[in-house]
């Protein structure tokens, strides 16, 4: 292992709080003279398997704890699952069905191991115990927390005070996971700054159990691609770790010159020193924002691609935008017969019904500010009219990266 400053320098690398706060370092000490590695566990309820670049910061986080030596748990909470964690949530969630929960966790073990080494990484299912359970069990299980603890929480005590329902089954949720930790006798757990609460609950009945409580470790939330909120799929601003390099590459680029930092921090392995230096030469004028953008996506893309293709997606840029070349390969789609009438089509129609716009709000909007042309040739009217003889072989461009030719 390494030495205990150089340990705590790569593992509170990006972390928003260590609670407590020197409890790492004598954890580590210990491993250290006992040469027992630390026990590291991440639960996962497998309600949503694809993995982008923000739910990976915390197994990036993993990774590096498995690269010092020490044995990382995913916990696999397909019995949790059922229930669903209500952080965050504003009413009740709907249970998965076992077959949904079977099919998501399949899913998210062979996207975790593109980060974690699948060889030292421990998965358990939480069902193994908590389905094993017999009703006595659980009556005693939940004697170890108070009602006015579950409550203390945010989401609850927000839904209580507006009078939305909260379901018996939901209290539970948190003393579930948290006997998770007891369970795997856990050292560290890692989550998201939204965690806190169900991650100091493993700390108190761990306590209660008369083992060492766990570390609580907390990585940022990654703010997505539209620069305001968190990474998520379901709102489109999100960087999937399966997206092809072309793809991934291309969303990197889009995001704002202030989120490059915590890019840097959270999704490479690049010396913050080095990073620094970057960004110190971008405000001084010595480096174009551009060009640091562009290492930062062949970084992420190298990550999860190769070398190889975080190079070719790089020159791929460089021929199509930098040059403006079109690319080697895009999608192809043949012109929708339900938007020719008359045989003519409204340029606002045609974006919605080649998918490259969701609506003809957002069509209109995407021709304002100049941003659709037609064979190279820019749309400068959401009112135009266009030809539908001449839009066969026609390439559409959307946007600096966007591009499709009519068949």
């Amino acid at each position: 292992m390494a030495d205990i400053q150089e340990q705590l320098a790569a593992l509170t690398r990006g972390t928003t709080d260590v609670i407590p706060a020197h409890g790492l370092e004598a954890k580590l000490r210990r491993s250290a003279d006992t040469g027992k590695p630390l026990v590291v566990k991440l639960g996962l309820d497998p309600t949503a398997p694809d993995i982008h670049l923000g739910s990976a910061v915390v197994l990036r986080k993993l990774r590096t704890f498995q690269d010092l030596g020490h044995q990382v748990v995913v916990i696999i909470g397909d019995f949790t699952a059922m229930i669903g964690d209500p952080t965050g949530k504003s009413e009740t969630r709907k249970p998965l069905s076992r077959d949904e929960i079977a099919d998501n966790a399949r899913t998210y073990a062979e996207q975790y191991c593109r980060i974690l080494d699948a060889d030292r990484t421990q998965v358990r299912f939480n069902s193994e115990w908590l389905g094993a359970m017999d009703f006595g069990e659980v009556i005693h299980l939940a004697s170890r927390m108070t009602v006015a603890h579950v409550m203390g929480r945010d989401d609850f005590a927000n839904r209580w005070r507006d009078g939305q329902s909260i379901g018996l089954h939901e209290l539970l949720y948190p003393l579930c996971q948290a006997y998770d930790s007891v369970v795997i006798g856990a050292d560290v757990e890692m989550g998201g700054t939204d965690q806190l609460f169900n991650i100091m609950a493993g700390r108190t009945l761990q306590g209660q159990w008369g083992q060492d409580p766990q570390i609580g470790m907390f990585m940022p939330l990654l703010v997505g691609t539209d620069g305001t909120q968190k990474m998520s799929k379901s709102l489109g601003n999100y960087v999937g770790i399966t997206e092809p390099p072309d793809a991934m590459y291309g969303k990197i680029l889009s995001i704002s010159d202030e989120l490059m930092r915590s890019y840097f921090e959270l999704a490479t392995s690049v010396p913050m020193q080095e990073v620094e230096g970057l960004l110190a030469q971008a405000e001084s004028g010595a480096l174009n924002p551009k060009d640091i953008k562009r290492r930062l996506a062949r970084e992420i893309v190298a990550i999860y691609h190769g070398d190889a293709a975080a190079a070719a997606a790089d020159a791929e840029f460089e021929r199509v935008h930098a040059r403006g070349d079109i690319p080697s390969d895009m999608p192809e789609i043949p012109l929708p017969d339900h938007i020719v009438k008359d045989g003519r089509v409204w340029s606002c129609r045609l974006l919605v019904g080649i998918g490259l716009a969701s609506g003809t709000g957002e069509a209109r909007r995407l021709i304002q500010q100049g941003g659709v042309s037609i064979d190279g040739v820019r749309i400068n009217s959401p009112d135009a009219e266009l030809e539908a003889d001449a839009l066969h072989g026609a390439i559409i461009k959307v946007g600096a990266r966007r591009f499709l030719r009519i068949l």
